[in-house]
């Protein structure tokens, strides 16, 4: 029998569960079975949870498609997203665009911002964080780019970033944002909380960062 996982056939017969055949891979340690009495324990799930969350479905919207309940779906999307490792990015002299999005998490008058970094010429984002729009939670983020010894750093008119990136690095202009500007529209395009007019929001702010991280990085 091959292994689902390594597709290696060094396989043996380990046990039942609800009748059907189970068996343990020796070369990778990967228990599996041909048959699944529930659609969440098919190893295709957490691919088509993935899928469907970068292709504006709800979670509801999920649980109706793939026949699982709504609580295993925002489960399996925390545990895929803890998997998911933030890619580590060393070019330096780098340009890099920075900006802020307006979301809520429950309610609307619970604002939250998602504020990240993108890297101009790749338009792989760095970095994000969920929460207030203040100068102590936007400064980690600079932080971290500023190691990265930028060539440029470009933001909107916010006036907390003057104070945070050096004026010699720091450029702000109306069109010097328009890859993170058109990266914002793809978000709330592709994820169905943070569309403006929808009835799908955040209940907690674990669920919006592992969203986030399984459409970045996922």
């Amino acid at each position: 029998m091959n292994c689902k996982n390594c597709n290696q056939s060094n396989s043996i017969k380990k046990g039942k569960r609800n009748g059907n055949q189970r068996y343990f891979c020796k070369s990778c340690n990967f228990s599996f079975q041909l048959k699944y009495s529930y659609q969440a324990y098919k190893p295709e799930t957490n691919k088509l949870i993935k899928s469907l969350l970068k292709e504006s479905c709800g979670i509801r919207s999920i649980s109706r498609i793939i026949n699982i309940s709504a609580k295993t779906v925002l489960s399996r999307m925390l545990k895929i997203s803890k998997d998911i490792k933030r890619p580590y990015f060393q070019k330096l002299g780098c340009k890099f665009e920075v900006d802020e999005m307006w979301s809520f998490i429950g309610y609307k008058k619970n604002a939250t911002w998602i504020t990240y970094a993108l890297e101009r010429e790749t338009k792989n984002v760095i970095d994000f964080f969920v929460g207030r729009k203040t100068k102590e939670t936007i400064r980690p983020l600079i932080n971290k780019i500023l190691l990265l010894e930028p060539n440029r750093i470009y933001t909107d008119r916010l006036n907390i970033y003057p104070s945070l990136i050096p004026k010699e690095i720091h450029k702000r202009f109306q069109y010097c944002t328009n890859r993170i500007e058109r990266m914002n529209l793809n978000l709330r395009t592709h994820i169905k909380r943070l569309s403006r007019k929808t009835i799908c929001f955040s209940k907690n702010n674990i669920y919006l960062e592992a969203h986030l991280r399984i459409y970045f990085w996922g």
